[in-house]
């Protein structure tokens, strides 16, 4: 007997502005299923700016798989793409204040618990974030504050963090028809 609904969703997609709307809609409401809306916004919002990256950045290929998860304390969201290059970081000294484009990865770096890229196979990546689950937050003392997620977000992203192995969870899927 399973006790809770499946807590993995994955949406396969063309990563077209279009097509990211409509994953911001279906994440949206898969979190609300979950009872995980405080995490709307953060999680809306990150997706968006790894999707946008597809759509702007990726070679040859826009298709992209987006995966949600549920764990224990947080909640992960990862964009698999074809293109094996890894994101950089803008420098937001080096970013005009009026600039309409460079900054998605610096602003997933700040709403999120964790951020990184991993080799996806021989050719792609895998660009992932968490968000901390509600009632699981970390007491204040011993998150980074504000301003160090900020520094960190200078860095080149494969410098912040890069994950060589996916983590162990439920073997329990569903999949969403993108």
């Amino acid at each position: 007997m399973i006790s809770h609904p499946s807590r993995h969703c994955t949406v396969e997609l063309q990563a077209l502005p279009s097509r990211i709307g409509q994953v911001r809609r279906i994440l949206s409401a898969q979190l609300r299923y979950w009872h995980m809306d405080p995490l709307i916004d953060r999680a809306v919002l990150g997706v968006t700016e790894l999707l946008t990256n597809v759509h702007r950045h990726a070679r040859s290929d826009k298709t992209c798989t987006v995966e949600i998860e549920l764990l224990l304390d947080r909640l992960m969201v990862s964009v698999h793409d074809h293109d094996p290059r890894l994101p950089v970081v803008a420098d937001l000294q080096d970013t005009e204040p009026l600039a309409t484009c460079g900054r998605g990865l610096a602003m997933v770096a700040a709403v999120s618990e964790s951020w990184g890229v991993r080799p996806d196979g021989e050719s792609g990546k895998v660009v992932w974030f968490t968000l901390p689950t509600p009632g699981s937050a970390k007491p204040a003392a011993t998150r980074p504050s504000r301003r160090a997620v900020a520094d960190k977000s200078a860095l080149r992203f494969a410098e912040v963090s890069v994950d060589s192995h996916r983590p162990e969870h439920a073997p329990a899927r569903s999949a969403v028809a993108g």
